[in-house]
């Protein structure tokens, strides 16, 4: 069930993307900038800022972090689902970010077809370090919690006298 549910999350993400993916550029970027003018208020409310702000380069900011961390996320699902079908630890974070990297440029070429829209290497990159960076932290908590569950259960249990 629980493998079944990890590639279920996988997938509904995969469609996330791609319903993203396949949003012409005029619908995306209103999405975003809209998205981006939220963020400016909720900054200005806790920081003022002086002078005009750049909603540009900000929106662009932001449309590149939307890239990173929907690969983060995809990194982290795709890493479960393949320890919960078996697959080693190592050996299920290099599938892991094999299979991210392929999403990426399979979604930057699918880009390539929607109006407006084009495929980006810089876009391929973005998402695979999202990935990446995922993977690892995923990697590294896992290890952590191995290691302390290990510990503890190495420890001797206190009986009372």
């Amino acid at each position: 069930m629980v493998k079944s549910l990890s590639w279920i999350s996988v997938i509904l993400l995969m469609i996330l993307i791609f319903y993203f993916s396949q949003q012409p550029v005029i619908i995306s970027n209103d999405l975003s900038t809209g998205i981006t003018e939220r963020i400016i208020v909720t900054v200005e409310m806790v920081a003022p800022i002086q002078g005009s702000v750049p909603i540009d380069t900000i929106n662009h900011i932001v449309r590149k972090s939307a890239h990173f961390f929907i690969y983060f996320f995809l990194g982290i699902f795709v890493l479960i689902a393949l320890k919960k079908s078996g697959v080693n630890r190592y050996r299920s974070a290099r599938l892991a970010l094999f299979f991210c990297m392929a999403y990426a440029v399979s979604d930057e070429t699918h880009q390539f077809f929607v109006t407006g829209r084009g495929a980006q290497v810089k876009d391929v990159l973005i998402d695979s370090t999202g990935a990446a960076t995922g993977i690892f932290i995923a990697t590294i908590i896992a290890s952590l919690i191995k290691n302390r569950t290990a510990r503890s259960k190495k420890l001797p249990s206190k009986k009372p006298l």
